[in-house]
């Protein structure tokens, strides 16, 4: 347990520009000691590095992403080739000039690296760094910032194997420290406050050996096999369905929702009645399947849905209004 815990802004940076030595404008704002975390914002890094493309934000988050996880409207949330899933793939217009767009650092545990050399290199220090980004949450309102870069700072700390004060061994208990690091810091830096460094003191413990760097943040990034939630409700009700379009459909609702409903399910049929979707079926158990596949979808789609099982085989999904997306 860490008794005590400092946390001060580095105030008084010039605007950065491409090419700009990030490691002198830190030091030169601030008495960096043995032991201390900074926590540096990925925009500052980004220009820097000269991470600025012309055109629209569009094209850059065409250009940047991998894989898009869930899409509402003119918001795209995406994973980019460093793994991370956000908002338009972490690209920024806010501080740039009109037409530009600012990308992520290309390799922001690579970029952290080279700040932590550089200050021990010139500075005889040697610090942990953490580049942060803002993210959302799913399931949580707001945003918060984490860590997108880390070198020579412990990302995680694996508790698995200790006690807790009542004695019970802990099993999967592992806070993902550079994310807290990165959340903290935020604190003093602030989003509208010009203030893209912050210094944590009191987080020896955490910071490695000179030259021993770590895995890096890309360690807190959950591989695909063991990631619960891979796409948005949308895409995934819609990846969950078979892929065949069925009979008829629905007066008010998307007909593309039934696509692919009944491929491969043979003896069920569906029979559409205004906003009800009858499910009839040879066995009552593929009838509930498919009735709840089509349940999922709607509720997706931001339909009030009911489920009701009906005699024999048969179920009917009755949709309300579509909600505001």
């Amino acid at each position: 347990m860490r008794k005590h815990l400092e946390i001060f802004p580095v105030t008084g940076l010039p605007e950065v520009v491409a090419g700009q030595d990030l490691a002198a404008l830190i030091a030169d704002g601030t008495d960096l000691r043995d032991g201390d975390v900074v926590s540096v914002t990925s925009k500052i890094v980004s220009k820097a590095e000269g991470r600025l493309t012309y055109g629209t934000r569009r094209e850059a988050v065409d250009a940047e992403l991998v894989r898009v996880v869930a899409h509402r409207g003119d918001t795209r949330i995406v994973q980019t080739r460093h793994g991370l899933v956000m908002a338009a793939a972490g690209t920024d217009t806010s501080n740039t000039a009109p037409g530009t767009v600012l990308l992520l650092p290309v390799d922001p545990d690579a970029s952290a690296r080279q700040l932590r050399a550089a200050l021990k290199e010139r500075y005889d220090v040697n610090v942990g760094i953490v580049i942060t980004d803002t993210l959302g949450r799913p399931w949580r309102n707001g945003q918060t910032d984490l860590a997108i870069g880390a070198a020579g700072v412990r990302v995680v700390e694996d508790l698995r194997g200790t006690t807790d004060s009542h004695g019970n061994v802990l099993s999967v208990t592992e806070p993902a420290l550079a994310d807290e690091i990165a959340s903290a810091s935020e604190l003093v830096k602030g989003k509208a406050d010009g203030v893209p460094v912050a210094v944590l003191r009191g987080l020896d413990d955490a910071v490695l050996a000179v030259g021993e760097h770590g895995p890096g943040a890309r360690a807190l990034v959950r591989d695909a096999e063991r990631d619960m939630f891979s796409l948005g409700t949308r895409e995934a009700a819609r990846a969950a369905v078979l892929a065949r379009k069925a009979p008829d459909g629905p007066r008010e609702a998307d007909p593309a929702l039934w696509s692919g409903l009944l491929n491969e399910v043979e003896g069920v049929r569906l029979s559409v009645v205004d906003n009800a979707v009858s499910v009839f079926g040879d066995e009552p158990v593929t009838v509930g399947v498919v009735a709840e596949k089509l349940a999922v979808l709607l509720h997706a789609e931001g339909y009030g849905v009911t489920v009701r099982t009906g005699p024999g085989n048969e179920a009917t999904v009755t949709f309300g209004s579509r909600s505001a997306r």
